[in-house]
C-alpha cells in the first residue's frame, strides 16, 4: 500500500480580526405595524426588538458580505492577497450557483483562494468557522476569510403576524489564522432533521417558479424556542466544556440573535458570571441569521468592550434544525 504524504498545520489557530455591514435604512417597529396587525410595545416585549436594518438595492449580498469581508481584514492588518480560502455561510443566495463566495474572493482581490458556500442558516458563522480552524490546524490554509451574510427581506412575508417584525439583513466576518495554541475551541455542532418544518421556505424554488410566486419564511415560533431552551442550552454547556472551561471563565456571550427572551432564559440556565458581557443587539438589528453573531462580535469591539485574549462564547441555531456552539479566544 502507497503513503501519501499529508500536510502539517499550526498547533491551534486564532481570530485575527472581526468585521460588518449593517445596512443603512432603520426600520422601527411602528413604521413595521402599518403592514402588520400589532404594536411596538408586543413586539418588543415578546422579542427585544426595538427596530432592524433592511438592505437597500444598492447594498446587495454581495456588496454587504465585500464591505465586511475588507472590514475584518484591515482589522486584521492583513491583504486580500494572504487568504488562502474563503467561506461563505448564507442561505439567501438566489442563484444555486456559482457559489457566493467564488465572486466574492475574485470582489475582494482573494484569488485564486478557495473559497465556497455553507448552508446552515443562523447555525452557518458556527459551521464555517469550525471549518476554517480545521483548515487552519491541517495545514491545508493558513489564513482563512469566514464570511456570513443573508438578506431575510428578501424571503420575509411583510404582512405574516408571525414572522415579518423578526428578520433583517446584515453580514459580518472574521480572519482566522495560525497560532501556537488553540484559539478557537472544538465546536459542538449537529442537526434535527425530524424538526426540519419548524423553520421552512413555504415553497421550494421548483414551485415557486411554477407558481409565479416567491417562496417566505415561516415558523412555528413556541417549537422553536421550546427547542432553543432544551437542545440549544446542553449543546452550549457542551461547548464551554469541551473548551476545558468552566462558565465562570467565560467573558463574553455572543448567541445568536433569534429573541431576547431566548437570551436571557438562556444565561438562567447556563449560570454564566454575572459579569459576562452579553450581546442583544437584536434589539437594534432584527434577526440577521447567520450574520448576528459576526456582527455582534463587531458591535462590541465598537463599544469597547473586547479585551485582548477574552473568551467568547458563541452559539447559533436555526433552520433545519442546525446548531453549533464554540468558545474562541479573541484578538
Amino acid at each position: 500500500m502507497t503513503d501519501l504524504r499529508q500536510t502539517t498545520g499550526a498547533p491551534g489557530s486564532h481570530i485575527l480580526g472581526v468585521g460588518a455591514y449593517e445596512p443603512r435604512r432603520v426600520v422601527d417597529n411602528a413604521e413595521l405595524c402599518a403592514w402588520i396587525d400589532s404594536s411596538d410595545e408586543w413586539i418588543r416585549q415578546r422579542t427585544g426588538i426595538v427596530e432592524r436594518r433592511w438592505a437597500g438595492e444598492d447594498e446587495s449580498l454581495l456588496a454587504m458580505t465585500a464591505t465586511a469581508g475588507r472590514r475584518a481584514l484591515a482589522h486584521a492588518g492583513m491583504a486580500p492577497t494572504d487568504v488562502d480560502a474563503v467561506l461563505v455561510a448564507t442561505v439567501t443566495r438566489l442563484a444555486q450557483f456559482p457559489a457566493l463566495a467564488v465572486e466574492l474572493a475574485a470582489e475582494l482581490g482573494c484569488g485564486p483562494a478557495a473559497a465556497w458556500d455553507v448552508s446552515a442558516a443562523c447555525a452557518g458563522f458556527g459551521y464555517a468557522l469550525a471549518q476554517a480552524d480545521a483548515l487552519v490546524r491541517a495545514g491545508t490554509a493558513r489564513h482563512v476569510l469566514v464570511v456570513a451574510g443573508d438578506r431575510l427581506t428578501d424571503l420575509t412575508d411583510f404582512h405574516d403576524r408571525a414572522t415579518a417584525f423578526l428578520f433583517a439583513d446584515g453580514a459580518g466576518a472574521v480572519v482566522v489564522g495560525p497560532w501556537d495554541r488553540p484559539g478557537v475551541g472544538p465546536v459542538v455542532w449537529g442537526s434535527d432533521g425530524s424538526q426540519k418544518d419548524v423553520i421552512r421556505q413555504t415553497l421550494a424554488w421548483d414551485a415557486a417558479v411554477a407558481k409565479g410566486q416567491p417562496p417566505f419564511i415561516t415558523m412555528d415560533g413556541q417549537k422553536v424556542f421550546k427547542w432553543a431552551l432544551t437542545d440549544v442550552v446542553e449543546v452550549t454547556r457542551r461547548a464551554i466544556e469541551a473548551a476545558g472551561l468552566r462558565p465562570e471563565q467565560i467573558d463574553l456571550f455572543v448567541p445568536h440573535q433569534a429573541n431576547d427572551r431566548i437570551t436571557d432564559a438562556m444565561l438562567r440556565q447556563l449560570r454564566l458570571p454575572a459579569d459576562v458581557v452579553v450581546s442583544r443587539h437584536i434589539r437594534q438589528t432584527g434577526n440577521t441569521s447567520s450574520s448576528s453573531i459576526p456582527i455582534g462580535l463587531a458591535r462590541l469591539y465598537h463599544d469597547g468592550l473586547v479585551a485582548p485574549g477574552a473568551t467568547c462564547l458563541m452559539v447559533g441555531f436555526g433552520a433545519g434544525l442546525v446548531f453549533a456552539g464554540q468558545v474562541a479566544v479573541l484578538p
